[in-house]
């Protein structure tokens, strides 16, 4: 009795110890797909408030997301018809990025900057330097790169960029406590 006692507390160990390695880290993963302002803005002001709590934060960002991390003074070289014509449609960059509703043409957009100045709200060139100086991690999905004909050397530069395929993402949002998709 004393030898079976023995080993059903060793089994519960060993399930207790397995439990406690799987169990998800304070991290953060944020799937970027949109390129609208004010999602882009909720994204980083997450990412940057999260980060100030200590917790490990990684931006995967994808599709119409990508276009936001685009330096607006870079080029890439080598590109054919389509990958030109792709680039020339979408934003570059933070500072061309519209609003979701009630864009109106630019005017809104405008109208929400101005707002969120005088209210001391940070731009969002604002929040991606502060989040890459809190170590918030961006990874550039490689696929939407490739469709969108982006190259490397047309990104922004920041401390913490990544190119990286779905399964990098995946990956990361399994070891994490909190999965968004904005």
């Amino acid at each position: 009795m004393a030898n079976e006692l023995e080993l059903q507390v060793k089994q519960l160990e060993a399930q207790l110890k397995e439990l406690q390695e799987n169990q998800p880290k304070d991290q953060l993963s944020i799937i970027v797909f949109s390129g609208d302002l004010d999602k882009v803005l909720a994204a980083f002001i997450i990412a940057t408030g999260a980060r100030a709590m200590d917790s490990e934060v990684k931006m995967f960002f994808t599709f119409w997301g990508t276009p936001i991390l685009r330096a607006k003074n870079k080029s890439g070289k080598g590109k054919d018809f389509m990958s030109n014509m792709l680039g020339w449609m979408l934003p570059k960059g933070s500072t061309q990025a519209k609003l979701s509703k009630l864009n109106m043409g630019g005017m809104g957009t405008e109208m929400l900057k101005s707002v969120m100045k005088k209210k001391n709200v940070s731009s969002l060139e604002s929040l991606i330097e502060v989040a890459g100086e809190l170590g918030v991690e961006i990874a550039i999905c490689q696929m939407s790169m490739d469709l969108m004909g982006f190259k490397k050397e047309e990104m922004i530069d920041y401390p913490n960029l990544s190119y990286v395929g779905v399964g990098t993402y995946l990956s990361d949002a399994q070891e994490s406590k909190i999965q968004l998709f904005i």
